[in-house]
């Protein structure tokens, strides 16, 4: 017995040995030495002063400002009504709360303190200053593909604007996740600092898009599922996913049942982008925001890029289900029933959608998208249309689009089985096909946060 209890405890202290050597991995393995030598380091960031001094010029500023724009940084680190950067935004998820915190030049409650290394290890690293694990709702696994010369003018711009004293609020998470040291478990299994890096067999175009959409522009960050621990398949995963709790479905860029880019013209895909709406379709709900702080802002050399990148993503081959699958997901509804929901839709239409979108569903180019053969419209999961009937929706306010027309709420005016109704037969008319949609499908979004 006495053998059995050292043979349990030798056990146990290689155990916790283990998973002492995965928590260090996790930790250091980010310092990846090699990397930060082979990133050239500004003048102005190289010597980590805080603040701009005169080595920062105006062009270093404006050059960070840009960028800041590509990252769409301010989204994130500022409040509903709130000043610009000072944090306090709430990004609600299945794990808990997470609070923005405040990035601006103040000393006390910001990043004023910060040199431009310790900026530099929040994006390539994942680190704050101290060296403190960040939560990867802080998309760095993204930002880490960032180069220090970019990193270094991005803090420039950062030091540069007014200061805000505004105190950090706590995340409040669910536990386990609100204990930060189990991050170093989550870094050992799913982080890897990794600078972009040229792909020598692409152009100078497509690598530029690579880096602004994979890197900057973190699309993965909400185009692409996560597993229940939240890591996705990589910075260029953009097969599409939900964002948990906030009730909106960010498309997969890459199934030709959704959102096939590679079949997309150029021009069409860049008007979609830079100004929230092309002939076709319009943006709206949180991408509609990327479009308005971010996307418009851009340059047309690196609005092209980044189209020039996406349409050359590979599209994804989506396996048929087999005999059984179809079997145990086919809805069970029989003509009469269809024709039943077709024409209580359609009547629905006729009274509420027509106006705007057509007796055939062809909408109004450039002002109101078209139904008939839109794929968002019949997409398995129904949560953005359901969500724009019920709550309306406007494209962004943008220069090429300065004043959207929107769709009205009809939540009010609707009831769940009503909206149901009238979707199911959006979805299901001009030759649209998709599965019905039901009431109580409908009533899970009625409540969901506008935010």
């Amino acid at each position: 017995m006495k053998r059995f209890y050292l043979i349990l405890l030798a056990l146990v202290a290689v155990g916790l040995l283990g998973a002492a050597g995965v928590a260090a991995y996790g930790y250091y393995l980010v310092d990846d030495h090699q990397v930060l030598a082979e990133q050239p380091k500004s003048a102005n960031g190289s010597n980590g002063a805080n603040g701009v001094n005169s080595a920062e010029t105006a062009d270093l500023v404006a050059r960070g400002e840009y960028l800041v724009r590509a990252g769409n940084c301010m989204s994130c680190h500022t409040a509903r009504g709130g000043a610009a950067f000072a944090g306090g935004r709430v990004l609600q998820t299945e794990f808990g709360d997470f609070v923005a915190p405040n990035i601006t030049p103040d000393v006390k409650t910001g990043i004023g303190g910060w040199s431009a290394e310790d900026f530099w290890q929040a994006l390539h690293n994942g680190k704050g200053r101290g060296g403190r694990m960040l939560y990867p709702a802080f998309p760095y696994t993204n930002y880490s593909q960032v180069t220090r010369t970019d990193s270094d003018a991005m803090y420039a711009y950062f030091q540069s604007i007014p200061k805000i004293e505004r105190p950090n609020q706590p995340h409040e998470l669910r536990f386990p996740y609100d204990q930060r040291a189990l991050l170093a478990f989550w870094r050992a299994a799913y982080f890897r600092p990794s600078v972009y890096r040229q792909d020598t067999q692409q152009s100078a175009e497509w690598n530029r898009g690579a880096y602004l959409v994979n890197g900057l522009g973190h699309c993965s960050a909400c185009h692409s599922s996560r597993n229940m621990l939240g890591a996705n398949a990589g910075t260029a995963d953009l097969s599409g996913g939900e964002l948990a709790l906030t009730s909106w479905y960010a498309p997969s860029l890459a199934n030709g049942k959704e959102i096939n880019l590679a079949q997309w013209q150029a021009p069409q895909l860049l008007a979609l982008l830079k100004h929230g709406i092309n002939a076709d379709t319009a943006v709206s709900g949180p991408m509609a925001e990327v479009v308005s702080a971010s996307l418009q802002h851009l340059s047309e050399q690196d609005m092209n890029a980044m189209v020039t990148y996406l349409r050359a993503t590979p599209a994804v081959k989506v396996e048929e289900k087999d005999l059984l699958d179809r079997a145990l997901s086919a809805q069970n509804i029989s003509k009469e029933t269809m024709d039943g929901v077709m024409k209580s839709g359609a009547a629905l239409y006729k009274t509420h959608c027509m106006d705007c979108h057509g007796a055939a569903g062809a909408g109004v180019p450039s002002i109101y998208p078209a139904l008939k053969g839109n794929p968002a419209i019949q997409t398995q999961l129904v949560a953005n249309p359901v969500r724009l009937i019920l709550a309306g929706g406007f494209p962004p306010v943008t220069k090429g689009n300065p004043r959207p027309y929107g769709m009205p709420p009809f939540g009010q005016v609707l009831s769940d089985n009503e909206v149901a109704l009238v979707l199911s037969y959006v979805r299901n008319a001009w030759g649209n096909q998709a599965s019905v949609v039901t009431a109580p499908e409908v009533n899970r979004y009625r409540t969901a946060t506008l935010d």
